[in-house]
């Protein structure tokens, strides 16, 4: 993305808010939704919008784990790692997902398309093993579901 492109971005963003202290999470919020991350030319305007240093930012940033700051996929799979998964075959199905996607855990697939995560539990125990795709819960996972849900390995849909 352009920097011009990420400055006009970041103009109607902040355009928003009027500039209090406490509006730091509400404005990364913001730019997590319109940029999928945190890109550094953003984060620079936040610090000059908000009067903060760079390390109270990036402090902020850095310690929640809802942001990024590498781009994000278009769509975000989201594996449990919780014990009802684990126990009914989660990693099996996470395997499975990394040989399709050709990527690992914390990757985005070439194409910009998935981005894998894991989370420590989606909350949907009764389902295990559980993933969700931009929060689309699919629950009694298995190699051959992941296999429905993915298509061929490669040719993820």
């Amino acid at each position: 993305m352009a920097e011009s492109d990420i400055e006009q971005k970041m103009n109607r963003i902040l355009s928003r808010f009027s500039g209090g202290k406490e509006e730091l999470i509400p404005i990364l919020q913001a730019m997590q939704e319109e940029f999928r991350y945190l890109p550094e030319e953003g984060m620079l305007k936040v610090t000059r919008f908000l009067k903060l240093s760079q390390s109270a930012v990036y402090g902020v940033g850095t310690f929640y784990a809802q942001f990024k700051f590498t781009p994000s996929g278009k769509r975000v799979v989201r594996v449990c790692r919780g014990t009802a998964c684990h126990v009914r075959g989660g990693a099996r199905v996470l395997d499975e997902i990394e040989r399709r996607l050709g990527i690992r855990t914390g990757e985005t697939t070439q194409d910009k398309e998935y981005t894998l995560e894991t989370v420590a539990c989606i909350g949907a125990c009764a389902l295990a093993p559980t993933m969700t795709i931009d929060g689309a819960t699919y629950g009694q996972m298995s190699t051959s579901k992941v296999a429905e849900v993915f298509g061929e390995p490669g040719k993820a849909c």
